[in-house]
């Protein structure tokens, strides 16, 4: 399309579908505009598992929980913009109907779901204004999956365009902000997942990760997630920005609002056998017998990671890294600090296989004027650098600067030709091999070291646009989607200005460059009241175990009296 018309149908696409979303939430049924009651505000009190109990013994109804947590989400909706496209009529529909399974083991749950997962009659634009109007004709995969297991899917939820990022902002929808500070991002790309789940809004969702993105949102936001291992959740039905990457394969996750709905979660939808949904999962029940394993074992073994030796945790995330070692320690588990294989060499290796395109095919669907997040927007310009231009930059930063750390990854920031990432995907599993062998050393066969503890982050959310400087410090989270492990998400605190300042003897300006972008927006007495957390890391495959030794590590941290304080659904 000629560009001014192009851009005058893009602004016109954004304006439909924010006018639409509008009307949706000033067209619900009366009920859904009055405030909570009490029976409601007991309701989004409630752990899922009563919940479900109440539907099955007919204690309580599927609508009343819904128009419960419609209210909540509606209220999440205007203090921050989470919301994308609000289902509610239609799940009062899907209800009615008898098309969810009220005899299953989520039975009644509303069930908050990111942009891209494709539901019957509904957009899945990924925030691109070309893919809005283009409603999926049928549920995808894990929709068929919940609607099966008896929850309700009834909101949509923020993310950014194109996927790549810790932020949640696109021309479609806007700005998502954070629930504890409007200043600051609830994270990304399952941002708008984050924010809701942590505001109270929902109590499950289900997010995806390529490089962090079920994780940076909980640690931003203050929720739970587990990044599952490719295969264990289907994924047939969903919209991408990356189609026919696999390089680093993104995989759909659980996010929720507490560990206890995390588990009954994961547990309840891997016993609905998703492989009979999606050729792509495994067929591998959930393990009760490992999950009772580590909940009952009595001498854990940790490690911790202290660093990704790109990026040093600011004093925030190193307290609440402090805070898990020590709550486990007093709780007699052995902890230990460890030092894996390169983590500096998983960043350069993800981040060359994840835009092996050179930023083409995400870049494709963009119309003329419309806006790119931040982060990725920096990254995109330099990679559509000419050759000598970007080798002058990176003798510069390399000889004159002196700075291995981001001159290494300059170096290899250029489209891949088939065979060049053919010899990434190599080194990818080269380095896979040498973290197997490594976690094998401690132990018969790694039976010495159960999971790692480290911060998910090196700093706790950034404020909006952030990412222009920040989307490289990303290796905690990146790291673990390049070796496919099964990996939580634990908050544990918040930033607290009299402890998490920085050291006067700090100086940012001699950092590298990632640390440098990352460390630019620091500020303890800004940042006062944002949620810290801590990623407890397994091995692929292990998400049994991985949720059973977060459960270890919040009941250490309850009985320490840290415990995480969720935010309550304001009363107006």
């Amino acid at each position: 399309m000629i560009p001014p018309f192009d851009y005058f149908e893009h602004r016109a696409a954004c304006k439909r579908k924010q006018n639409e979303r509008a009307q949706r939430i000033a067209t619900l049924p009366r009920p859904y505009l009055y405030p909570l009651s009490s029976d409601e505000r007991n309701i989004l009190e409630e752990d899922i598992g009563n919940l479900v109990q109440d539907v099955h013994k007919g204690g309580k109804s599927a609508g009343d929980i819904l128009r419960a947590y419609g209210k909540a989400a509606i209220k999440a909706q205007e203090k921050t913009n989470c919301l994308t496209e609000i289902m509610l009529k239609e799940a009062e529909g899907w209800i009615d109907r008898g098309e969810i399974n009220l005899k299953g083991p989520l039975a009644g749950l509303p069930v908050s779901l990111k942009d891209s997962i494709g539901v019957a009659g509904f957009d899945s634009s990924v925030g691109y204004s070309r893919w809005t109007g283009k409603p999926a004709p049928v549920d995808g995969a894990i929709v068929r999956m919940l609607k099966d297991a008896g929850a309700v899917p009834f909101v949509k939820t923020a993310l950014p365009i194109t996927l790549l990022s810790f932020e949640s902002f696109n021309d479609v929808w806007g700005r998502c902000l954070n629930p504890h500070n409007a200043n600051y991002t609830a994270g990304g790309s399952s941002g708008g997942e984050g924010a809701l789940l942590a505001f109270g809004g929902s109590r499950i969702g289900v997010g995806s990760d390529v490089a962090g993105s079920v994780r940076a949102p909980a640690h931003y936001s203050g929720c739970y997630s587990i990044r599952c291992s490719t295969g264990r959740w289907p994924k047939l039905g969903v919209s991408t920005s990356t189609s026919g990457q696999e390089g680093i394969p993104s995989v759909f996750s659980p996010m929720t609002r507490t560990l206890m709905d995390l588990s009954y979660f994961t547990r309840s939808f891997i016993q609905m056998e998703p492989w009979k949904y999606d050729p792509s999962v495994h067929p591998i029940a959930w393990r009760m017998q490992v999950y009772t394993g580590y909940k009952e074992k009595k001498n854990l073994k940790v490690g911790i990671m202290r660093t990704d030796e790109v990026v040093d945790p600011a004093p925030a995330c190193a307290r609440a890294l402090d805070m898990a070692a020590q709550a486990l320690k007093a709780e007699g588990h052995e902890v230990f600090d460890v030092t894996p294989p390169n983590p500096y060499e998983a960043l350069v290796i993800a981040s060359n296989l994840l835009v092996a395109d050179g930023t083409q095919t995400f870049r494709g669907p963009f119309r003329t004027g419309e806006s790119d997040d931040a982060g990725a927007k920096e990254f995109g310009r330099y990679m559509r650098l000419p050759r000598f231009i970007k080798w002058f930059y990176w003798a510069y930063v390399k000889y004159i600067k002196r700075d291995d750390i981001w001159a290494g990854l300059l170096e290899h920031w250029h489209p891949k030709s088939a065979a060049e990432n053919w010899q990434w995907v190599t080194k990818r599993e080269a380095y896979k091999a040498r973290w197997h062998e490594w976690w094998n050393n401690f132990g018969n066969k790694g039976d010495g070291l159960d999971f790692i503890l480290t911060p998910p982050n090196a700093t706790p959310a950034v404020p909006h646009d952030g990412m222009k400087d920040a989307a490289a410090a990303c290796g905690y989270t990146f790291m673990f989607n390049l070796l496919d492990y099964s990996v939580g998400v634990v908050p544990v605190t918040h930033v607290d200005p009299k402890e998490d300042m920085l050291s006067p003897s700090v100086k940012i300006n001699k950092m590298n460059g990632v640390a440098k972008g990352a460390y630019k927006h620091y500020d303890a007495i800004k940042m006062a009241g944002l949620p810290v957390a801590v990623q407890v890391v397994g091995r692929r495959l292990e998400e049994e175990k991985v949720i059973a030794c977060m459960e270890r590590l919040e009941d250490a941290l309850f009985a320490k009296g840290q415990k995480y304080e969720l935010l309550k659904v304001p009363e107006v």
